[in-house]
């Protein structure tokens, strides 16, 4: 009779399961895993970056508006909005392909959990805290979470010398299959794209990393 409420009760106290695949483990050249550790480590207060302000307030908008379902808190949505651009400009990627990739791996959810134990909103597996650390670093925080899966992404890319397709399928761990490669991409470009021109003009400013080409 109270079986309904237990449930209830379940559903808010345990974490959102995502369904998403998880990156698998493989050894890392001792200089590419030092800079990707320099890159977990960095500090920076996130800031949007675009070549005005006029500019960044039009893609902040526009974005607030599309995940307002998704995230119906005004500052939450402009502060992981802001942090998913600046996290993406930083590691040479283009924000809205992370947009995509987040829909796909946990649909927004901070707190999501795959049965792999991929964690958080872009479903980094725990081991990458162990290989890049520190220790007490939290998937589940909205930067650290962003931070390494974009690090992770531009190591995959890298590794496959900018093959986006083969990147995310290593990304989802389904290298070889292209499933998930076709839906991170379909919600990037029906989703979450926005204008050429635009998204050129502020990659322009963006360095890659420093472990930008180099093998794993």
């Amino acid at each position: 009779m109270h079986r309904p409420r237990l449930v209830s009760a379940l559903a808010i106290l345990l974490p959102a399961v995502a369904w998403a695949g998880d990156q698998r483990y493989e050894p890392l050249a001792a200089s590419v895993r030092a800079s990707m550790h320099s890159a977990v480590a960095d500090r920076a207060s996130p800031r949007l970056a675009f070549n005005s302000a006029d500019e960044a307030s039009m893609w902040l908008e526009d974005m607030s508006q599309r995940l307002v379902k998704r995230v119906p808190d005004e500052q939450t949505r402009r502060d992981f909005l802001t942090t998913v651009q600046y996290e993406s400009k930083r590691a040479g990627l283009d924000p809205q392909l992370v947009l995509g990739i987040i829909e796909v791996e946990s649909k927004f959810r901070k707190y999501a959990v795959s049965k792999a134990g991929a964690r958080g909103y872009m479903q980094v597996m725990p081991f990458w805290v162990e290989l890049l650390g520190p220790s007490d670093h939290n998937l589940f925080a909205l930067r650290t979470n962003l931070r390494y899966g974009c690090v992770i992404l531009r190591y995959y890319m890298d590794v496959e010398r900018g093959d986006l397709t083969r990147a995310l399928a290593r990304y989802n761990g389904s290298l070889g299959k292209a499933e998930y490669p076709k839906r991170v991409m379909q919600a990037w470009q029906t989703r979450w794209s926005w204008p050429v021109t635009t998204v050129q003009r502020a990659s322009q400013k963006t360095k890659p990393m420093q472990y930008m080409g180099e093998g794993g």
